[in-house]
């Protein structure tokens, strides 16, 4: 058709084409300016009916005026053809820009407020787009613009008004179902579906707002929330699955953005975001925020700004070839980083959020922008028998100039000589001169037997999985083998407060611990991880004073001390100090990573205070974690047991219920796991499961009465004549 004329329209060159139609660049001869021809399919021109409905629908959309949406000039047709005369766009398409890479968050926000109010003006006229996604947002001079509207339809939903929807999902002109025969187009659209429109239900303006989360989840992590190799996989997804949350992904983010992204990802369009205007104003102000500086990311560093020497110790690569061999290579990077916090002159992002990088593959540049680290320090590990191979690296991640390298071939004995060298070389390399305090505490080791130091590693490893019979075993044997190693013993005291919280405040657990954190301190002062530990055993025995201000001290020594957020804001939430704990929540997330029992106090203290909106955004973030926890450890029963309390929140009642019922067959005489479990039938209201399930935690010796007696998820039963004998019972025996 090149050089041809249609209407008053020559043809200059093709620009595209697919299931769509087919695009050219055209001068307008009339007007003398240049413009874009879109040829309708040959179905659509051949059906009267859908032809007729089409020019209604377009005509609707080419009175859209706004800046941020694609301008319709005219519709014609001429010799039978159907075609489109719109503006001619210069620039890409959004989903070339992102390339499978995060956006800044600075240009991603700019972006999106535009794209948001141009959603507003599009509903406001009852027009629903129904194919948001990268490839029809369109970048020109720095100013995006929606494409397709033409091919939209309209709805005469409006908030407010019930939800009997007029606009069908069926496509118009093919739109979502392009080239299903072709790779990649169908699966990238159906990617950006609503779930009701997966299900093929009439839409509404929510619809579009659901496919925009979409795009603003891969503008954030590179990636769309829902993927698969096929259709009917990906459909699946959309309709069942909970996407990762984008802030695991991209730890860099603005935890408002996250959850923004998240609320419009809501699966029932009654949770969802209802209009774009009120999307929009929060996209805006979450805007304005950053533009000010006062927006953080969940690492407390304002977005793509770098310290000058900052530090991102990244988990060093398992070349072992064995699974196994994992929690070496994570204690190995772990103890790294715990020995630069304590360097002064350095900033080195904490285990929590370099976490959601390991085994990346992203390059040392693309880490450092997200987080906005100046230097990246990457390597491997292989360990074989007792001979250890480790290349460590660092990056200038501005310039991707490695800064220094080193290979270190030696025995499982010199670990922690190696430990020490790659600390001081990366000190020299940064120039920085350390005091002679500093000097000591690099120099000084946890223990001088490298096997019980590997037993302490696997002890951790098996702690963080609630595998605590194992954890105890390995702490234990690596006391044997080093009987003054504190954090072995600090390793002891955290698993017997977690077997008497389990076991409902068995004192065996209590004094034994209790005595383990005793001797971790007398061995090594102010060691945090026992300060933690008592602080825990001092919460289940109730004196939550105690427990606050030893758990306090272990975060004052060492921010992302494990469990010590847990414990305090459990402490704090017991003791009815829930505006406390409230204002703890961005500390405890950011410096908890995947430690998911350290969200649970916090949102309970949150919806306490009545403060539900927030407690869902936390609780969503919570309920991403138990997925991928249960991904890895499916017979984590508690776990299991949190997932079943956050579906009945939300009134998946058929999803509590299976989950609960997986949790008490896992631990059917644990008393914890029994009384959470009452809890999840409490907030289902099934009166009679939940009675039930508390008797036989209470059996199992689960002794907290008191507080079950004003636990608000047991409110079904606090005025039932049995649930309060059991109350009175437990009284009466105190």
């Amino acid at each position: 058709m090149i050089g041809q004329t249609i209407s008053h329209y020559r043809i200059i060159e093709k620009l595209g084409g697919g299931g769509m139609g087919v695009v050219y660049k055209a001068e307008d001869l009339r007007l003398g300016r240049n413009v874009a021809l879109k040829f309708l399919p040959d179905d659509l021109a051949k059906d009267a009916q859908a032809l007729d409905r089409f020019q209604r629908e377009a005509r609707a959309a080419s009175a859209l005026n706004h800046p941020n949406i694609c301008t319709i000039h005219e519709i014609d047709e001429q010799d039978g053809r159907s075609f489109i005369a719109m503006e001619l766009l210069e620039g890409q398409t959004l989903g070339h820009r992102i390339d499978g890479k995060p956006m800044p968050v600075d240009e991603l926000l700019d972006i999106a407020v535009q794209v948001a109010g141009a959603l507003e003006a599009a509903h406001a006229k009852s027009i629903v787009h129904r194919d948001i996604k990268p490839a029809n947002i369109f970048l020109t001079q720095g100013r995006p613009k929606i494409l397709d509207f033409g091919l939209a339809k309209p709805s005469h939903w409006q908030p407010g008004l019930g939800e009997t929807l007029s606009a069908s999902s069926a496509p118009t002109a093919g739109i979502g179902w392009e080239g299903f025969t072709g790779p990649g187009t169908a699966l990238g659209t159906v990617t950006y579906m609503s779930p009701e429109q997966a299900r093929g239900e009439d839409l509404d303006v929510r619809s579009d707002l659901f496919s925009f989360g979409v795009v603003l989840y891969e503008m954030t992590t590179g990636r769309p929330p829902f993927s698969g190799n096929t259709p009917a996989v990906i459909f699946e997804a959309i309709l069942n699955r909970n996407p990762i949350a984008p802030l695991r992904l991209n730890p860099t983010l603005p935890p408002e953005l996250d959850r923004i992204i998240t609320r419009a990802l809501e699966k029932e369009a009654r949770l969802r975001y209802q209009k774009a205007a009120e999307m929009r104003t929060e996209l805006q102000r979450l805007k304005r925020e950053t533009e000010s500086g006062r927006a953080v990311t969940s690492s407390g560093a304002v977005p793509i700004a770098r310290a000058e020497k900052s530090l991102a110790v990244l988990y060093f690569e398992n070349l072992s070839g064995q699974k196994d061999d994992e929690y070496f290579r994570d204690g190995m990077s772990e103890d790294i980083i715990t020995e630069l916090l304590k360097i002064k002159g350095l900033h080195v992002f904490p285990r929590a959020t370099v976490l959601p990088f390991r085994d990346s593959p992203l390059t040392a540049p693309e880490i450092g922008a997200r987080m906005g680290a100046s230097f990246i320090l990457r390597g491997s590990l292989r360990r074989a028998g007792n001979r250890l191979r480790i290349n460590a690296q660092l990056v200038d991640a501005s310039r991707d100039y490695p800064v220094w390298a080193e290979r270190y071939d030696r025995e499982l004995k010199d670990v922690f000589e190696v430990q020490e060298e790659i600390a001081r070389n990366i000190t020299q390399a940064l120039r920085i001169t350390l005091t002679p305090q500093e000097e000591q505490i690099i120099a000084k080791k946890s223990t001088e037997n490298p096997e019980a130091y590997d037993y302490l590693l696997r002890g951790r490893n098996y702690a963080r999985m609630a595998n605590l019979e194992f954890a105890m075993q390995m702490y234990e044997h690596a006391i044997r083998l080093d009987p003054n190693f504190a954090l072995a013993y600090a390793g002891i005291a955290h698993v017997c407060g977690a077997l008497a919280e389990y076991q409902g405040g068995d004192p065996q657990w209590i004094t034994k611990g209790l005595d383990a954190a005793e001797r971790a301190s007398r061995l090594q002062p102010d060691l945090p991880e026992a300060l933690s530990a008592r602080a825990r055993l001092h919460c289940m025995q109730q004196d939550y004073d105690q427990a606050v201000q030893l758990a306090r001290r272990a975060i004052g020594l060492k921010a992302d001390c494990e469990n010590a957020y847990s414990v305090l804001g459990r402490a704090l939430f017991e003791s009815d100090r829930w505006k406390e704990a409230a204002e703890l929540t961005d500390r405890a997330v950011a410096a908890s990573g995947d430690y998911y029992s350290a969200y649970i106090p916090y949102a309970t203290a949150l919806r306490a205070m009545g403060e539900n909106d927030a407690a869902a955004r936390l609780t969503e973030k919570l309920t991403a974690l138990l997925e991928h926890q249960l991904a890895i450890v499916p017979e984590d029963a508690r776990a299991r047991s949190l997932m079943a309390g956050n579906y009945a929140r939300v009134g998946k009642i058929r999803e509590a219920v299976a989950e609960t019922e997986k949790a008490v067959a896992a631990r059917p005489k644990d008393s914890l796991t029994l009384y959470n479990a009452a809890c999840t039938y409490g907030v289902l209201n099934m009166k009679q499961e939940a009675l039930a399930t508390f008797q036989r935690a209470i059996e199992a010796g689960y002794r907290n009465r008191e507080w079950a007696a004003r636990d608000r998820d047991l409110a079904c039963l606090h005025n039932d004549s049995e649930f309060q004998r059991l109350i009175k019972e437990h009284r009466q025996e105190n």
